[in-house]
């Protein structure tokens, strides 16, 4: 009787640890996907931060060279 005892709880002991390691996994499974939109997601605003002052300095850029270019034809033209 008492051996049938030890065994049934070494068995429940088994499945309980069983359901923990599952438990477990299934965390760090969640967590590790969690990380990994989280580092997408700041890959993408870094990226989009690049793009968007790249997009600015080629306005300016633009803008400064047009300048440029119609005070020197103006000034070959009147002068």
């Amino acid at each position: 009787m008492r051996m049938r005892q030890d065994s049934a709880s070494f068995e429940e002991a088994f499945y309980e640890e069983m359901q923990l390691e599952r438990n477990r996994r299934e965390r760090l499974r969640r967590d590790a996907a969690a990380r990994s939109r989280r580092r997408q997601t700041e890959r993408i605003h870094k990226a989009g931060t690049f793009r968007f002052i790249l997009l600015v300095l080629a306005i300016v850029g633009t803008a400064v060279g047009v300048t440029l270019a119609m005070f020197q034809v103006l000034y070959i033209a009147l002068g």
